[in-house]
């Protein structure tokens, strides 16, 4: 039964309030607010998102429902914009955090295409271009403008862990300084993330990665390990393995 709520300000509910109040708090985000809150910059964005609309005219053509939508401040494009510069970026972030750590336990079992119970993750980048005159500060080519966004994807969910945004001039191997490895867990990225300084730290904090390789590198074998099928079977299927598979070596490569 619809007590007098729109859909809008339902899906809303299933998201804790208590907490987002927590980080506005922590960051004193309603210290200066002037009329337009946090929540109600917060509200703005979601619908947004959620609808791919105008933001400005399509509530305003339903000024008299907003109060059921949560709404208290006037939306107004200036408005937004202005909290959208003053506003900490932090408090949404931390509330990010938050909804992740209620997403991730509710993919936990979904399946993967794979027989793997561990954690998998997919770290990728995007290059999102930009009017360089209205953002100067986004210099990416001579006569461009744009700023890359670094995303690190569990693949259970397709559940965002990890975002980064930095100017466009800023090498993808370079955001391995500041990922949280997670013990066990498997992380597959692009040839652009080779840099085997850093592709260590994964080994250190006991984690496995995948990385295709650049056309250029140069790798030795510096040893093998005997693997027999007797072997294999006790820890694959069986079914992987072929009636000629008698004996296989594992080799161990390292760049030259």
């Amino acid at each position: 039964m619809n007590a007098e709520q729109t859909v809008f300000s339902q899906l809303l509910d299933h998201l804790p309030s208590y907490e987002f109040q927590k980080c506005v708090d922590h960051y004193r985000g309603d210290a200066h607010h002037r009329g337009f809150s946090c929540r109600d910059q917060y509200l703005a964005m979601a619908f947004a998102q959620l609808t791919y609309r105008d933001i400005e005219a399509c509530l305003s053509a339903m000024r008299g429902k907003l109060y059921h939508r949560g709404f208290r401040g006037r939306v107004t494009r200036s408005t937004l914009g202005d909290a959208n510069e003053a506003h900490d970026w932090r408090i949404f972030a931390d509330f990010a955090q938050v909804l992740i750590a209620i997403a991730r336990p509710l993919y936990a079992d979904d399946p993967l295409g794979v027989d793997l119970v561990q954690a998998l993750y997919a770290l990728d980048s995007t290059t999102i271009d930009l009017c360089l005159s209205v953002f100067p500060w986004a210099r990416f080519r001579k006569h461009k403008g744009a700023v890359k966004m670094r995303t690190l994807l569990g693949l259970r969910g397709n559940i965002p862990t990890f975002i980064r945004i930095t100017n466009g001039k800023v090498h993808d191997v370079n955001i391995l300084d500041g990922l949280l490895i997670e013990a066990g867990a498997f992380y597959v990225m692009d040839r652009g993330y080779i840099d085997f300084e850093r592709l260590h730290a994964f080994t250190l904090s006991l984690a496995f990665f995948v990385v295709r390789t650049k056309e250029n590198i140069l790798l030795e074998r510096r040893y093998s390990h005997p693997w027999t099928k007797t072997q294999a079977c006790a820890r694959t299927r069986p079914s992987c393995w072929q009636p000629s598979d008698q004996r296989r070596h594992i080799q161990i490569l390292c760049a030259a």
